[in-house]
């Protein structure tokens, strides 16, 4: 027996005439449209992920206008009370580099990267490097007022950020963001400086990180450097080595030095390579709970959530929730001492009041402990404050107040 698409008609080629021969063309040429336009709209799809604008900036300091490239996340229009973290780039042709890991990094519930708008300049621009140039051969400071005066506050009256701040840079800009570390720390809060060239640079940075960096006001910061033997970076590996060295030794309090060698790698990887892994580091207070063994986590649940309160108001600027913690140390200690477990879902509950995670997680401890109606009872509120989640959280919060319900009347009737 033969089964016939209708859409597609099996054609017998004893009977295949001309007329036959021209709808197959005109059907071809049909399909090949579809396709064509498949392909079109997911073109779009995609270019509409990573939604560029343009942002002129105009200074006293620079002789011309300089034209920069603002990439905005996803949902930067349809979460317009949203506000993200910042990432500026010194050089234009990183922005698809940036735009492109950020997309992948970020579309997975911002996890690892937050949702970040990013920053470059356009293209070369001549009036721009010309400050460039002179804060490098050390006869002029504009580039940090620019920066601080200028360009940091135009994109910040412009868009919607959170406070938090990252520099990104490679070779020569990652040397250049290392200066600007030291001479004006309170641009970023963050800095991702991949194969930095160090060896002979004229701002004379291990001198400025000698006399500079302990002094830095004590305030959390985060500086990632990388190098590779590849044999662009080699020589800068001697003077690489004595600046981490360096860093590593007078880390002001709060100034997290991360030092990684790629070695084995291409030299053109290096930023791709130097990003992935600073982005992890960055953000992994804010995805990482406190483990129940951690000096913090001992020292109860007020400790930790004066820990977020740092993290929110003094590292990222930002809110930090500590509920996974809380929730990791209640289960920690809900076997053996149930009451403490109790007591710290309900600090949770009502630190998060409108946290439906929270409510849920008292209310399965209640029902482990066997204590139905209170299990119910939080259950309806982790439902209620649910309805701003996706579907399966939703569905399956509802599936546990039905058997929560249903264990509740079972008990009752026995």
């Amino acid at each position: 027996m033969q089964t016939v698409n209708k859409a597609f008609p099996i054609i017998s080629r004893r009977v295949v005439k001309f007329d036959s021969y021209l709808m197959l063309a005109i059907l071809c040429v049909i399909l090949g449209a579809i396709s064509l336009l498949s392909l079109s709209v997911r073109a779009t799809e995609i270019s509409a992920l990573n939604p560029i604008e343009e942002l002129t900036i105009s200074s006293e300091l620079v002789d011309a206008p300089v034209i920069y490239n603002v990439t905005l996340p996803a949902s930067y229009q349809s979460k317009a009370d949203k506000h993200y973290v910042l990432l500026f780039d010194i050089h234009p042709r990183s922005q698809p580099m940036h735009a492109g890991m950020h997309d992948w990094m970020s579309h997975n519930g911002a996890w690892p990267w937050l949702e970040t708008i990013i920053v470059t300049p356009k293209n070369y621009n001549e009036a721009f490097a010309a400050i460039y140039a002179e804060y490098v051969e050390g006869t002029s400071t504009k580039l940090l007022d620019y920066f601080a005066q200028d360009l940091l506050p135009n994109i910040a009256k412009n868009y919607r950020l959170n406070g938090f701040k990252i520099y990104s840079g490679f070779t020569g800009n990652a040397a250049v963001g290392l200066g600007l570390l030291l001479d004006q720390p309170d641009l970023f809060n963050a800095y991702i400086l991949a194969s930095p060239t160090l060896n002979n640079h004229p701002l004379k940075l291990a001198e400025k990180i000698e006399k500079q960096f302990s002094k830095l006001p004590n305030q959390p910061r985060y500086v990632a450097l990388s190098m590779s033997d590849s044999s662009y970076d080699k020589s800068h590996l001697a003077a690489f080595e004595q600046v981490t060295a360096q860093m590593t030794l007078l880390a002001p309090e709060h100034t997290q030095v991360s030092v990684r060698r790629f070695d084995g790698n291409y030299y053109m990887t290096q930023p791709v390579l130097a990003t992935s892994y600073a982005i992890e580091e960055i953000f992994n207070d804010v995805h990482q709970a406190l483990t129940p063994d951690s000096t913090i986590a001992k020292q109860g649940a007020d400790a930790i959530l004066a820990h977020y309160q740092f993290l929110s108001n003094e590292k990222y600027g930002f809110e930090v929730s500590a509920l996974n913690s809380l929730k990791a140390l209640a289960k920690s200690k809900l076997d053996n001492d149930p009451e403490s477990a109790i007591a710290i879902l309900q600090k949770a509950v009502k630190h998060y009041p409108e946290s439906a995670f929270a409510h849920e997680a008292l209310a399965a401890s209640y029902f482990q402990l066997k204590d139905y109606k209170q299990a119910v009872a939080e259950q309806k509120l982790a439902v209620a404050h649910a309805k701003d989640l996706v579907p399966y959280w939703q569905r399956t919060y509802q599936e546990k107040l039905s058997k929560y319900q249903q264990t509740l009347n079972n008990h009752a009737a026995e």
